[in-house]
């Protein structure tokens, strides 16, 4: 007698071994229709699994946190099946599921074509229809090596040479298709229902740039047709904020081939950097930061010294002089450090907190790199807080605040904080992550947050909170940072004089709020499409004349403005005023003043905002004034 325990602790008996499907079809005939999976004892597996023994179980439907995966897992093995009908000749190699969807790598006689995908997607839907079952057979390592090689699938073969001797494989078969695979599957093709293919490109066999190159197709899979739809939906949203899109259409910045990964800014982008890091700048001295400066190039010794050399390496661009070898700064904490130690510290002076706007360079492999989201020339809002063991709660938790303050200011409210957790290359013992992370697990529950814990991802020397905010269209980003370092203090000597007259080593606080500027302006460009709230805007108000009558009127009106700090310009050109309007509503800016006879005559001007509701006529002073309420206290 089988005991099956359900989710709801509930418990079936049956007689003998019995599949997934079976117990679904017992409970009821429309779980069994909507059955995708089993989950046994915790393992993902089929619904033809044949369980014979005691066993808790879980039917994987739509509605079950796993059934994504296994959709989409699914639908990678029916683009195969349709890429192999249509193109009998094409090899099949390696087809994972990814964030929201999946690819398939192909080795063919010419690489495909976004046409190509087109037909190929029809024939998915085909097999769709077709409702063919999908069935699991297991295959000795070298009968399966053999198998794979006389259907000419080569590059199957050779992964399958790479797996030991003594293993059993899975190949899982729809139709006329059959493949190598851990499963599970969906029992049906049938069970595919909402999928669209979405890019052709190119990718090196194995990852290695001396092997073929191979074509990866990439698609996504749902649910659902409504679920399809409102993805392709934030796709086109994504699209149109594109903050490279934006960035040329508003004349921000630009990047070139002569330095990749790093930023040409232009006048206006520039001024909207300058408006954030000013805004930082307020940040730092109001919670008790000192602004330093540090070198940008500093010695390998001292590189070494910090670990970075043996575990960063790879990310740092070197140089040499003078029989010297240095190394471009990939981060600031180092230097922070030799500034720590250039005097001696009491124990009454900490917390001690530097922070820098400190450009940092990291060799980006060519291609992560993504506009001004991910560079490798970037500049980061770091600060250093050198403590002692109890002072690290209350500086985590006074920390928290000011990044929560300083995300709402810049329009962001949705906010999920993560704990990085040690990785396995890393510095320093267990007994030393062990108390750094239960000092951060303390710090966290002081803040009165709920997070959640990614193992394996924090810093080399240290673990760290993160901060990930979402913007207008649900996406995450993560942009702050406080990390905890008992390591890296001790290794460049630093020190404090304790209050029993020892010396004793400082705790190290690493934290960003922003963290990289560049991305962070990013970020603000796409969640507000370019529409940046008149504090942030580039232009704040753009002052138009409607004839050549009130060109002074409309000058002497900006530079007072002008002359108030606010960032006000005006275009004086011979063209009709509607076209000017059209124009610099385009450019997104703010606000935009009109005079003509009338305004000028009563010393005003007519207020226009950009999505072009009338505020009326303003005299300098009321529009300065509501310029100056628009803006952050």
């Amino acid at each position: 007698m089988l005991n099956i325990t359900l989710p709801d602790g509930s418990k079936r008996n049956y007689e003998q071994a019995v599949s997934v499907q079976d117990i679904a079809a017992s409970i009821g005939a429309g779980l069994a229709k909507a059955a995708l999976a089993g989950k046994v004892d915790g393992k993902l597996v089929d619904t033809s699994f044949v369980i014979d023994h005691d066993a808790a179980l879980e039917i994987v439907t739509e509605k079950h946190a796993d059934a994504l995966e296994i959709i989409r897992h699914s639908t990678a093995h029916l683009l195969a099946q349709a890429v192999q009908r249509l193109f009998p000749k094409a090899q099949v190699t390696i087809g994972p599921v990814i964030e929201n969807g999946f690819f398939y790598d192909f080795a063919f006689e010419r690489p495909f074509t976004p046409d190509d995908l087109v037909v190929i997607e029809k024939e998915m839907e085909k097999i769709a229809k077709e409702n063919l079952g999908v069935t699991r057979s297991v295959m000795g390592r070298d009968a399966a090596t053999v198998f794979f090689r006389e259907k000419g699938e080569e590059y199957k073969a050779q992964i399958i040479e790479s797996i030991p001797a003594n293993e059993d494989l899975s190949l899982y078969a729809q139709g006329d298709f059959i493949d190598l695979c851990r499963g599970p599957h969906v029992p049906s093709t049938g069970k595919l229902k909402a999928f669209k293919l979405m890019k052709v490109a190119g990718a090196y066999w194995r990852g290695d740039h001396n092997n073929a190159m191979l074509t990866r197709i990439y698609g996504t899979a749902w649910l659902n047709k409504a679920d399809l739809d409102a993805y392709l939906h934030l796709l086109e949203e994504a699209e149109k904020r594109d903050h490279r899109k934006i960035g040329k259409a508003l004349d921000l910045f630009h990047m070139q081939e002569e330095a990749p990964g790093l930023v040409f800014w232009h006048p206006k982008g520039w001024a909207i950097w300058q408006v954030v890091e000013q805004y930082m700048r307020k940040v730092y001295r109001a919670s008790g930061y000192q602004e330093v400066r540090c070198p940008q190039i500093l010695d390998q010794s001292l590189w070494q010294k910090t670990g970075h050399w043996e575990n960063y390496r790879d990310n740092m661009f070197t140089t040499s002089s003078e029989n010297r070898d240095y190394a471009l700064k990939p981060m600031n904490c180092p230097g922070h450090v030799q500034i720590y130690n250039h005097g001696l510290h009491s124990y009454r002076e900490l917390p001690i907190r530097y922070g820098e706007f400190g450009a940092c360079h990291r060799n980006e492999p060519s291609g992560a790199l993504h506009g001004i989201m991910r560079v490798r020339g970037f500049t980061q809002d770091d600060g250093h807080i050198f403590c002692t063991d109890a002072q690290i709660e209350g500086e985590v938790t006074a920390f928290h605040t000011q990044a929560m303050h300083v995300y709402g200011d810049f329009g962001f409210s949705d906010i999920a904080l993560k704990l990085a957790l040690r990785p396995d290359k890393r510095i320093g013992t267990d007994e030393v992550w062990d108390k750094a992370e239960a000092t951060l697990r303390s710090a966290l529950r002081a803040c009165g947050v709920t997070w959640e814990e990614l193992p394996g991802e924090g810093a080399f020397y240290g673990p760290k909170i993160e901060y990930h905010m979402k913007d207008s269209l649900g996406r995450a980003w993560q942009v702050g940072t406080m990390q905890v370092d008992f390591s890296m203090p001790g290794l460049l000597g630093a020190e404090y004089v304790a209050e029993d007259s020892s010396r004793k080593t400082p705790v190290m606080l690493h934290r960003a709020i922003v963290g990289s500027m560049e991305r962070f302006i990013g970020i603000l460009i796409e969640h507000h499409a370019g529409n940046l709230p008149s504090w942030l805007a580039p232009v704040q108000a753009m002052a138009l004349n409607i004839t050549g009558a009130q060109a002074d009127y409309v000058d002497q009106f900006t530079q007072t403005l002008v002359q108030q700090g606010l960032r006000v310009q005006s275009d004086l050109r011979n063209e009709k005023v509607g076209y000017k309007i059209r124009e610099h509503t385009l450019q997104k800016v703010p606000y935009l003043l009109v005079a003509g006879d009338r305004e000028k005559e009563n010393g005003t001007i007519s207020v226009r905002m950009r999505n072009g509701e009338d505020l009326g006529t303003m005299t300098a002073a009321e529009f300065a004034e509501r310029l100056r309420a628009e803006a952050l206290r």
